[in-house]
């Protein structure tokens, strides 16, 4: 089963944010517990901070992916303009890699679906995430855990550093339907490889 994002008892909220990406983006101070990996796509370069102090089992299940080369070669295969891009388990003839077991929802670590904030998609079951990630777009509060429904909502591991205007502008792009699958970029975006660039 594909992991997206759900949807029944969440609302589309669109929150206006300041357009100065510096004034959203969350202050926290993680020490020596912060990781950097890049994204490299088809778009240009993506720089991510993880926070390995506040989601330890996502943050370690997202560098597994990441050390193995599972992304490597990857799609953004899910964008909706002013809320996300989603990406990390489909090729991009669609089909679905082999994920690892699910990883614990760690969505109680008080950090918020920001703009720039990364999480993972999952499905009905609040524990269900494997491989697949998003990157909010705009501030998507509604996501976090003290507003979700279920009581659990989509844990925030990292935030974009350096390459929001790529993040962005994969946020603008066309898209459909393709081979079951909705809200699909009409021009391909690859993730070409992602890599850990400082420990």
């Amino acid at each position: 089963m594909i992991r997206n994002i759900y949807f029944s008892t969440f609302a589309l909220i669109c929150i206006t944010i300041s357009s100065c990406y510096g004034d959203s983006i969350q202050k926290i101070n993680h020490g020596e517990e912060t990781k950097l990996i890049k994204l490299t796509t088809t778009k240009g370069n993506i720089v991510i901070k993880l926070f390995a102090d506040k989601a330890p089992e996502t943050v370690k299940n997202f560098l597994n992916y990441t050390e193995n080369g599972n992304y490597n070669g990857t799609i953004f295969h899910r964008v909706i303009e002013n809320f996300m891009i989603q990406g990390g388990g489909l090729l991009p003839d669609m089909s679905e890699f082999a994920s690892n077991a699910p990883v614990v929802n760690e969505s109680n670590n008080d950090l918020s679906n920001k703009k720039g904030t990364i999480a993972m998609a999952r499905t009905s079951d609040p524990h269900s995430a494997t491989s697949q990630f998003f990157i909010n777009l705009k501030d998507n509060d509604f996501l976090d855990k003290k507003n979700a429904p279920d009581g659990y909502g989509y844990c925030v591991f990292g935030e974009v550093v350096e390459g929001i205007e790529i993040v962005e502008e994969i946020g603008t792009v066309s898209t459909g339907n393709k081979n079951g699958h909705s809200d699909v970029p009409q021009d391909t975006i690859t993730i070409e490889t992602v890599e850990i660039i400082k420990e």
